[in-house]
């Protein structure tokens, strides 16, 4: 009976997805699309709503998808080459392999437990440095990277001090979607903005990670209130059971050659990604360039240190099938430039919100910030990167800011919202068989996200360093 059931929900979704891009296809053609703009994006819906249905296929959808766009001559192979973002994809490989060997060396334990020992702990400094520390980590390497050792370290606190760890869970996960926006390492939508908008990474610095703060700041203040029970609750049991034992208990990582090697290697790729604009500029290099190769170079260099472990970083450490989902993707997306879908688009927002850049920038942020809150967030910002390209007589900068930060922080509404999310509670089930309700969630998630959304419309609106 649950294999017919099963199979009855399948065929009704398929049934949905084909009448819906159907339905799309028809209504593009009577809004005044051609034949190519229509199926441009019809199979970019189809690769987006076949997502949603059927996740564990999506690369599958990405697959045909592509393969028709060729099939009927919408796209040809250079523009499909071109608009896949390949260089997007090479410094996410790079860096997957330099995390690969941080993991290994014990960089993230080490971290997190030197963090973490610390005398005259409360229950407020243990909220502030898990938030501190999760989103400093998501700027740092990137936020699946980060949850995950965040989650196993509050996952061994709690259960020392007998506490529910859910709603420590919830801020940690809430803290490093924003901390993902700190940076270009952060999230893969940070890379792939700066290289498409020209932004550096002293850019993010200067502008992207003071309004980072701001928005973890407000998110702390709130969540203080919001979980105020569960902090006395911790403030209770830390004082009973006191907090050197706590921390003895925790497992103690040696500083080893293999990990000083590590640091050095995570410091100076740091140091040249910091560097990258000015030293692109000393030696007349092309925007990015040096950005996009310093974690390849460095990446070749710990396959070469490492050579019997080299196969490894590159087969498991490297998540492929997420890699070749957001290739295509980016090709698709660009397919809706390459069509002019984006320059109609564009026109008719620039129509409806007039040339009030105001008014533009908050349609991208909240856009933006709703769209992903129920999409993953890379798909949402491939869509629209060739949207704000098509803009005319603008200043586009803000509009750039406005959709990193609806992208990053409306992943933290709902439970669906953030691959950081979806990994921490499978963590939590996995772990505890403790399960977080879609309601519960968004409880949270939706007033922190409201509150940072605002936090950032203010700032790109009144500051006068995003004008």
């Amino acid at each position: 009976m649950q294999n017919n059931n099963t199979q009855k929900n399948v065929f009704i979704k398929i049934i949905t997805l084909v009448l819906l891009v159907f339905v799309l296809g028809l209504f593009c053609e009577k809004f005044g699309f051609n034949s190519k703009q229509s199926l441009s994006i019809s199979i970019f819906a189809l690769s987006i709503l076949g997502t949603l249905f059927f996740w564990e296929f999506r690369l599958a959808f990405t697959f045909i998808g592509s393969s028709i766009l060729l099939v009927f001559k919408v796209i040809d192979i250079e523009q499909l080459v071109l608009s896949s973002s390949l260089e997007v994809i090479l410094f996410l490989i790079g860096m997957m392999v330099i995390i690969g060997l941080l993991k290994e060396s014990g960089f993230f334990a080490w971290l997190v437990v030197l963090i973490l020992r610390m005398r005259n702990l409360t229950a407020r400094k243990f909220t502030l440095i898990i938030s501190l520390i999760s989103a400093l980590l998501a700027c740092a390497v990137d936020e699946v990277t980060a949850i995950i050792f965040m989650v196993a370290a509050i996952l061994e606190i709690c259960d020392y001090f007998e506490v529910n760890p859910v709603p420590f869970i919830i801020i940690s996960v809430l803290s490093t979607n924003i901390g993902s926006s700190g940076t270009v390492m952060g999230n893969p939508i940070g890379i792939l903005i700066a290289s498409k908008s020209g932004l550096t990474f002293e850019d993010f610095i200067f502008k992207a990670f003071p309004i980072m703060l701001l928005c973890l700041l407000g998110s702390v203040i709130l969540i203080f209130y919001i979980y105020r029970k569960s902090i006395r609750d911790l403030d209770v049991k830390i004082k009973q059971l006191g907090t050197d034992e706590t921390f003895i208990k925790l497992i103690s990582v040696p500083i080893d050659k293999q990990l000083r090697s590590a640091l050095c290697i995570l410091g100076t790729v740091l140091v040249f990604i910091s560097l990258h604009h000015r030293i692109e500029s000393a030696f007349g290099l092309e925007g990015n360039t040096i950005l996009l190769i310093v974690p390849l170079i460095f990446a070749g260099l710990v396959m070469i240190w490492k050579s019997d472990k080299a196969r490894k970083y590159i087969e498991q450490d490297v998540e492929w099938w997420t890699l070749l989902f957001f290739l295509l993707l980016f090709a698709q997306a660009g397919t809706l430039k390459y069509t002019g879908v984006t320059d109609f688009i564009a026109s008719r927002i620039t129509n409806l919100a007039g040339q009030n850049k105001n008014s533009i920038i908050a349609m991208v942020l909240w856009t933006s910030a709703i769209g992903s809150s129920v999409l993953d967030n890379v798909v949402l910002v491939a869509a629209f990167i060739p949207i704000i390209q098509s803009f005319q007589n603008l200043n586009l900068e803000p509009l750039w800011w406005a959709l990193l930060f609806g992208g990053c922080l409306g992943g933290n509404i709902t439970v669906i919202g953030s691959t950081a999310n979806i990994v921490a509670i499978g963590l939590l089930e996995k772990e505890r068989n403790i399960k977080i309700t879609f309601l519960h969630w968004i409880g949270v998630g939706l007033a922190v996200g409201i509150l940072t959304i605002m936090i950032v419309w203010a700032c790109l609106v009144l500051l006068p360093i995003y004008k």
